[in-house]
């Protein structure tokens, strides 16, 4: 059995970060290993004042630990780093890590909307640039890649070669392949675009938009795709079925008279993606 290992945060409640990689990688059918940056009473999103408790001291321990028992991974996934010490950590674990053909995919979760999120700077995501360039696969959105690349921000009406330049200057940091999450050429589409540096190619695919903002769906969106590209998918068809799993789980919550605004019922969207995953 394949393991990966995914580094980021754990929000107890919220449905993001390790509560959605750790269910949807496993139902991929892998391993899941983790090393937790962070353990937060709910995400951020939440109103009320929330716990947090920084465990970056921690993750130079465990990776000492596991070099010591000599543990391997077939990839390396990482979501949310909360500072600069995570980053310069992380980029230690993957030179320590990393074999021939172990896969690093990397979300640069930073902002959204053309803002950061609270407590990040423009300094921090050009040091982020700097995790994604050890990427096999990074996967920003619109917002996380202008920060990146110190590039104006077009949050509408913007042109595919504008896109394609942004995505052409991601991929000059170094990953074999990026993608744009929440892209839109169309008012009523909603996907992804991808550009494979090796063979110079641009590929896009889109779901129906549904007109609702639920947070997470970037964790589900990146998580499934790590699923689907380690079962020997392509990434173009990976992507396909990162933008159908996160489209169904969409729906799940927008059907659920009950769902939570805090984040998606990928839960039940899971039977549609093991479809999908051909199991």
């Amino acid at each position: 059995m394949k393991r990966i290992v995914s580094i980021q945060d754990i929000s107890c409640i919220g449905k993001c970060s390790l509560t959605v990689a750790l269910p949807v990688i496993s139902a991929a059918g892998f391993e899941t290993a983790i090393i937790p940056t962070a353990v937060l009473s709910t995400h951020s999103a939440f109103q009320s004042e929330f716990t947090f408790y920084d465990l970056t001291s921690q993750i130079g321990p465990i990776s000492k630990h596991w070099k010591e028992e000599k543990f391997e991974f077939d990839a390396i996934y990482t979501g949310y780093l909360g500072s600069f010490d995570q980053i310069e950590l992380v980029k230690k674990f993957f030179d320590d890590f990393k074999r021939p053909d172990t896969k690093i995919v990397v979300d640069p979760v930073m902002g959204d909307a053309g803002e950061l999120y609270k407590g990040f700077t423009p300094k921090f995501a050009k040091e982020m640039a700097t995790v994604c360039a050890k990427a096999d696969v990074a996967i920003p959105n619109l917002t996380e890649a202008c920060f990146m690349l110190e590039e104006e921000y077009i949050g509408e009406g913007y042109s595919r070669e504008y896109i394609e330049n942004i995505l052409r200057k991601l991929a000059a940091l170094g990953p074999k392949y990026v993608a744009l999450t929440g892209m839109s050429f169309e008012e009523d589409k909603l996907g992804v675009v991808c550009y494979d540096k090796e063979n110079d190619r641009f590929f896009e695919y889109y779901n129906e938009k549904i007109p609702v903002r639920y947070h997470g769906t970037g964790d589900v969106f990146t998580s499934s795709f790590l699923g689907a590209f380690m079962n020997d998918m392509t990434v173009e068809d990976s992507f396909k079925i990162a933008v159908e799993f996160t489209f169904e789980a969409i729906m799940k919550t927008v059907e659920d008279k009950d769902g939570n605004w805090y984040g998606v019922n990928f839960e039940e969207a899971l039977p549609k993606y093991m479809e999908l995953l051909g199991k």
